[in-house]
């Protein structure tokens, strides 16, 4: 006799979203690889209409990329001196220490004295700028896959201005890594596991959900926590220029969802709702930053208990979610059949952030200002 598998085992390959054991178990086999190759199975789309501007909204946001791009190069004041140690100090004064108000008697982080925490801080920085690269690059492929499958003219017109923010994204956080950071770390499994099968996925508009409705609505929400963060100016004003360009990313993705969507069956509808789930859950394990604990010397699944009991890293977890909750809605995700995905995004203790301002609507507010660019070389 067969034993079914829950939704949960059959699309994350456990039942219990927090199963830690599970999500540590996940790890990148290939670490010391240079090239990574994934099978793109997805047909390019030509198309004879060339009306520009069928679709007002795309051909409006078309029209404000055209005028925002920035020059990674010249218009971030790259001569800032950043000193590590001195930012990762700053940051935990900024943020209430390092312990963030954990009681730490009676665990490996005990007798951590002021050093270890640094260095933590340090290996954390170089970590979560690493996640960025590798996301900015997964960006880069994706979208310039849209280009090729989208069948509409006023998409690929925009999707085109996409691919050149991203390669200015993955040029300036990989510049920022290198020449003001201390290391580099390969992707993370969880991420690399998504990206995988975003780029696998024949479907155009799965590149859509998975990139710009999930990776890029999550990228928004943690560039926007770190720059209110962060007390370094260099990565606050290199922050503040990607959010500009992945506001618009992430609008792209919702306006040309919520017409195609209207269109789809409640059993593709179904499958959408499922791989924005997995989409989520996989990005949501991959914060949990294991390699960092693995290069201090520390086992993960000892230390995560107790950093995930802390109160920030909570808040941190749920505000991740803060673009991607509002903009599934705007898609009618939620709530399409039963509900599934309401249920799901309840079960990752996210659903709260539903009524939100969604991405579609918002991105102006993220525009850079008239002479913002300019008065950054002034």
């Amino acid at each position: 006799m067969s034993i079914e598998m829950s939704p949960n085992e059959a699309l994350i390959g456990r039942t219990d979203v927090d199963d830690l054991e599970a999500i540590l178990s996940v790890t990148n086999t290939d670490v010391g690889e240079l090239v990574h190759t994934v099978a793109d199975n997805a047909d390019a789309i030509f198309t004879w209409d060339y009306e520009k501007g069928k679709r007002p909204a795309l051909n409006k946001l078309y029209e404000k990329a055209k005028t925002s791009q920035w020059n990674g190069e010249t218009d971030l004041p790259w001569d800032t001196d950043v000193d590590q140690e001195q930012v990762v100090m700053a940051n935990a004064a900024a943020g209430g220490g390092f312990e963030e108000g954990i009681d730490l008697a009676g665990t490996g982080f005990e007798h951590w004295g002021d050093a270890e925490w640094i260095q933590m801080g340090i290996e954390s920085q170089n970590w979560t700028l690493s996640q960025f690269l590798h996301g900015e690059q997964g960006a880069l492929l994706c979208t310039a896959k849209i280009v090729e499958t989208v069948p509409w003219i006023d998409a690929k017109y925009y999707a085109s201005t996409q691919v050149m923010d991203e390669a200015r994204h993955v040029e300036v956080f990989a510049k920022y890594l290198d020449t003001k950071l201390t290391g580099h770390y390969p992707v993370n499994a969880h991420l690399k596991m998504l990206l995988d099968d975003i780029i696998a996925d024949s479907r155009w508009d799965m590149t859509y959900l998975g990139m710009q409705i999930m990776v890029e609505g999550l990228a928004l929400a943690a560039f926007g926590f770190i720059h209110q963060l962060t007390t370094e100016p260099l990565l606050k004003q290199l922050l503040r220029y990607v959010m500009s360009d992945e506001a618009r990313h992430v609008a792209f993705g919702v306006l040309s969802l919520k017409e195609y969507y209207g269109e789809l069956s409640q059993a593709e509808i179904r499958e959408r709702q499922e791989f924005a789930f997995e989409a989520a859950v996989r990005m949501r394990d991959r914060f949990l930053q294991q390699e960092v604990w693995e290069r201090m010397g520390i086992q993960p699944a000892k230390v995560l208990p107790l950093v995930l009991a802390s109160p920030q890293r909570a808040l941190f977890q749920q505000m991740l979610f803060t673009k991607i909750v509002p903009n599934c809605k705007k898609l009618g995700l939620l709530d399409a059949g039963d509900g599934w995905l309401r249920q799901r995004f309840g079960e990752l203790g996210v659903i709260q952030f539903e009524d939100w301002q969604d991405t579609g609507e918002e991105y102006e507010a993220f525009a850079l200002a008239e002479g913002e660019v300019e008065s950054s070389t002034a």
